[in-house]
């Protein structure tokens, strides 16, 4: 008997564990015959296409925007049921549990039950969350409301930007800077040109002077003419010196001399270059692993497979050079892409979003398509 109840506890035990996986695993959207809803990796529906127009679930409080006739929005859970009923003119994505609606004409904030809140906000204007915080703005100036509505950042600045990795992008008079969550400064606004922070490191320019800011003071980094930011890799990134490209490391220092017509990031020890409009792959001592020979190259996946265009459509190598997927995959179009800032480009996790003539398609890293079916719209797993 106690070992029947023992059985019966584990099988009950799993399948709250199964619910719960089911509950929160990645989706992708995906329109089939007009209508929207969303597929695991498994290739099979989760939600069934319903809807006229539906959004990516957010990663937080997974709840996904979504219309039936294109008119009334709502929100949908991962199960497909509506958490929200549709009843506002347009939304915007849960961030901080908090979302952006729109009805007559007024927009305002709702909660994950759909509750309007936060209605005494002093701001003129009503901005999305992000990493707990939203945009204030009282004349000229602007500052930042945490979730309660309490405003922690003064309006004092004439720019700023949402936080991005725990900092903002604030600009006083004609000057930029970064400030922390407590409005601390964690680079004075001193500099014409400031990145966000990547991995630690903060790009900046004073005038025409280019560098990277170490430990507070700003090493500027000889003739560079531009430095990319440090969102792809934390240990390097690639700079413009008298016109060309190389690569620099965190300290500024470079590692690979500017004599490229263009380059991107490394990833997995290789980095895209081109010369006379062929790019090929080079490690991080500039040696030429991949020969310079296909008319357009991204950078790796964790994965180990890379895109590369060698005539008009693009295939997948690996880190020698040899082409494992074929070329007949587009892998942009429309106002929607793989490739987006901060995005793992090509394959993520096994899977790759690309365009087979019309449709979208996932492949494997194999080159199969997931469940062997086609999509009008794709959208990533989130």
């Amino acid at each position: 008997m106690k070992a029947t109840r023992k059985k019966i506890a584990l099988v009950f035990l799993f399948s709250v564990f199964a619910i719960g996986f089911s509950f929160s695993q990645k989706m992708a959207l995906a329109n089939e015959n007009g209508k929207f809803g969303y597929i695991n990796k498994e290739g099979t529906w989760v939600i069934e296409p319903q809807f006229k127009v539906a959004k990516n679930f957010s990663s937080e409080c997974n709840l996904a925007e979504a219309t039936i006739n294109g008119d009334d929005w709502g929100f949908i859970n991962r199960k497909g049921e509506w958490v929200i009923e549709p009843q506002f003119d347009k939304t915007k994505a849960f961030n901080s549990d908090i979302a952006v609606v729109l009805k007559d004409k007024q927009w305002f904030f709702i909660n994950t039950k759909g509750e309007k809140i936060l209605t005494n906000v002093n701001s003129d204007k009503i901005y999305d969350f992000k990493e707990g915080f939203s945009i204030i703005r009282q004349g000229d100036f602007v500052g930042f409301m945490n979730t309660s509505g309490d405003i922690v950042i003064e309006p004092k600045f004439t720019k700023v930007f949402n936080f991005i990795n725990g900092y903002s992008k604030i600009r006083e008079g004609d000057k930029w800077g970064l400030i922390d969550t407590k409005g601390n400064y964690f680079v004075k606004p001193e500099y014409d040109k400031i990145s966000n922070v990547y991995n630690g490191n903060v790009i900046a320019s004073k005038g025409e002077t280019h560098g990277i800011i170490i430990e507070g003071k700003f090493q500027a980094i000889s003739g560079a003419q531009k430095i990319w930011d440090f969102s792809v890799n934390k240990d390097y990134t690639y700079a413009k010196k008298d016109d060309l490209w190389g690569f620099i490391d965190n300290k500024g220092n470079w590692i690979v001399e500017p004599k490229y017509d263009k380059v991107r990031a490394f990833k997995n020890g290789l980095a895209p270059v081109a010369k006379n409009k062929k790019w090929g792959y080079i490690n991080l001592k500039g040696e030429e692993i991949i020969p310079l020979k296909f008319k357009d190259a991204e950078i790796f996946s964790t994965d180990g497979l890379a895109p590369v265009k060698i005539n008009k459509l693009w295939g997948f190598v690996n880190s020698k050079g040899d082409l494992v997927i074929e070329d007949k995959y587009a892998i942009t179009a429309g106002g929607f892409s793989i490739f987006q800032k901060n995005n793992q480009k090509g394959f993520i996790d096994g899977l790759a979003r690309v365009k087979d003539k019309k449709e979208w398609v996932y492949i494997n890293t194999e080159g199969k398509v997931l469940n062997n079916k086609k999509y009008k719209h794709l959208e990533i797993f989130k």
